[in-house]
């Protein structure tokens, strides 16, 4: 058996940025939809609030807070991750 050549290719900025935060938004909708189901000591709303600046529990503000902060920590990953497996992928 042949083996052929892993092609290297170096990341890109905006598809990983809008892969994360769509990641990390999903994520936060059903986190946001396990709460509104599951009993008060079982909600993750917890975990995010810490994370996410101005969310608040079951509130219309609270919640887009949550939407848009997910969204931006995505692209903040991506745009220190990228840049940093691209230099080291090509050390590599």
């Amino acid at each position: 058996m042949t083996e052929t050549p892993a092609i290297e290719k170096r990341l890109r900025i905006v598809p990983v940025g809008h892969s994360l935060s769509l990641f990390l938004l999903i994520s936060y909708l059903l986190c946001v939809a396990f709460g509104l189901v599951a009993p008060e000591p079982m909600r993750m709303y917890e975990a995010w609030a810490p994370l996410l600046p101005g969310f608040e529990w079951l509130t219309v503000q609270g919640f887009f807070f949550g939407l848009i902060g997910a969204y931006l920590y995505g692209w903040y990953i991506a745009v220190v991750f990228v840049p940093l497996r691209n230099f080291f992928h090509a050390r590599g």
